[in-house]
C-alpha cells in the first residue's frame, strides 16, 4: 500500500512537503516515484528513485525546486516542493515499480502499484 499525504492550497512561491508512506514493500527493494496529473492532462513523472536510491530522476520542469528523499526507518518517500507555481497544480501520486529492473524512469506505465493521490493547488 502507498499512502500519499501533504497536499493542500499554497500561494505562488510557497512550499509543501509530500509524504508517501509505504507498506508491503521495503524502499531499498523497489523503484519508487512521484507523478502528477493536472486536470485535462496526462499523468507525468516528477521524480523517482531506483533501488537503494542509487539513481535519482527529477523532471526538468521541477529541477532546482523539488527534491526527493526517503526515510528508510519510516519506509516513507518525500517530495519537498519549493517555489511552487500555478502550473504545479495537480494531483500528486506515488507509485512503485516492483519489476527487477535497474535505474528508474518517468513513465507511468512502468509502475504497477499506486497510491490514492494528494491534491496540490497553487493559487493566490
Amino acid at each position: 500500500q502507498l499512502q500519499a499525504s501533504g497536499g493542500g492550497l499554497v500561494q505562488p512561491g510557497g512550499s509543501l512537503r509530500l509524504s508517501c508512506a509505504v507498506s508491503g514493500f521495503t524502499l531499498d527493494d523497489v523503484i519508487i516515484g512521484w507523478f502528477r496529473q493536472a486536470t485535462g492532462k496526462e499523468r507525468e513523472g516528477v521524480s523517482c528513485l531506483s533501488r537503494r536510491a542509487r539513481t535519482t530522476y527529477i523532471a526538468d520542469s521541477v529541477k532546482g525546486r523539488f527534491t526527493v528523499s526517503r526515510d528508510k526507518a519510516k519506509n516513507t518517500l518525500y517530495l519537498q516542493m519549493t517555489d511552487l507555481q500555478p502550473e504545479d497544480t495537480a494531483v500528486y501520486y506515488c507509485a512503485v515499480d516492483s519489476s527487477p529492473g535497474v535505474g528508474c524512469n518517468r513513465y507511468p506505465v512502468s509502475y504497477d502499484y499506486w497510491g490514492q493521490g494528494t491534491l496540490v493547488t497553487v493559487s493566490s
